[in-house]
């Protein structure tokens, strides 16, 4: 598990591709503290396991389910990425629960400055949108972040000069490819008062009648 603070950000030193799937070494510092072989970081929001360590860098197999959901099928040489660790038991939980599964991807359609912030708004498609409420928590990159506004076709974050100096994201761009994760809490919550497969439209089968048949509201 993640909390969607990032420790540092690396750079892509190489991509080994096979058929459908590929190996990633990443150039890093900090992450590699006390890290063995077996562990999980995060690379843009991709939990990947560490398979082999150098002094300065790691690799990590990427399989074809990952490269068809998120960003590092396009990844190359000199690509730089967002990097977080797994949180320690003693931890501090700082962000959000971030599983490091991508829900899907999204694009940067607007940056916009305001004052000492920077709003970046995300075009994806419904399927991410489901989930995003305002003032909810999302993981951009793998960075944990609030959803300031929300519209039918995306959403919108500000960004303090301290995220977007550490992270990837202060150096994206208009066009760019994001990888999103949606709050799990969400999920789950829907999974399980629902108890059905996941609907085909853009809509939640949560409502009034079935909230008050499950004893969270009453009548009067």
């Amino acid at each position: 598990m993640f909390t969607g603070i990032v420790e540092e950000t690396g750079t892509v030193a190489s991509v080994r591709r096979g058929a459908s799937s590929a190996v990633l070494t990443v150039s890093a510092r900090k992450v590699l503290e006390g890290t063995k072989i077996g562990d999980s970081i995060a690379v843009n929001g991709v939990c990947l396991t560490v398979t082999a360590l150098s002094g300065n860098s790691f690799s990590a197999d990427v399989m074809h389910e990952t490269l068809d959901r998120s960003s590092l099928s396009s990844a190359s040489a000199g690509t730089p990425v967002n990097l977080e660790r797994a949180m320690a038991a003693d931890g501090r939980f700082g962000g959000h629960i971030v599983s490091g599964h991508i829900d899907g991807t999204g694009v940067i359609s607007d940056i916009r400055r305001d004052d000492n912030a920077v709003w970046y708004t995300i075009r994806t498609d419904s399927r991410i949108m489901r989930y995003i409420v305002e003032k909810g928590s999302v993981a951009i990159d793998g960075i944990s972040l609030t959803v300031a506004r929300v519209t039918d076709e995306g959403f919108s974050v500000s960004v303090i000069p301290h995220t977007a100096k550490q992270t990837v994201l202060g150096g994206g761009k208009k066009g760019d490819t994001v990888n999103l994760e949606n709050d799990i809490i969400a999920k789950y919550t829907e999974k399980l008062i629902c108890g059905q497969a996941e609907p085909q439209k853009n809509e939640s089968r949560i409502n009034m009648e079935l909230l008050m048949r499950n004893g969270f509201l009453t009548e009067g």
